[in-house]
């Protein structure tokens, strides 16, 4: 049992890791510069970080989701 939460838990930072990187990767192509204003930086900054983590958390959870309903499709068809 505590082998396979440990596996989950695993499992889950690993997908959040990966698709906030997949998610900051992405972003690179947007010209945030045009939007803002002019000597906001660090501002800038802060939000660029804080909406590559929004996202990247958001699609890691449906892929974690999808993933565990998936799992639990078998149980569908189970006699129990």
């Amino acid at each position: 049992m505590f082998s396979t939460m440990g596996q989950q838990a695993l499992l889950g930072i690993v997908s959040h890791l990966f698709f906030i990187a997949v998610t900051w990767w992405a972003l690179q192509a947007i010209h945030f510069d045009k939007i803002l204003r002019s000597n906001s930086v660090l501002k800038a900054r802060v939000l660029y970080i804080l909406l590559t983590v929004a996202i990247g958390s958001v699609v890691s959870n449906f892929f974690l989701d999808y993933l565990g309903f998936a799992n639990q499709l078998p149980y569908m068809f189970s006699e129990d």
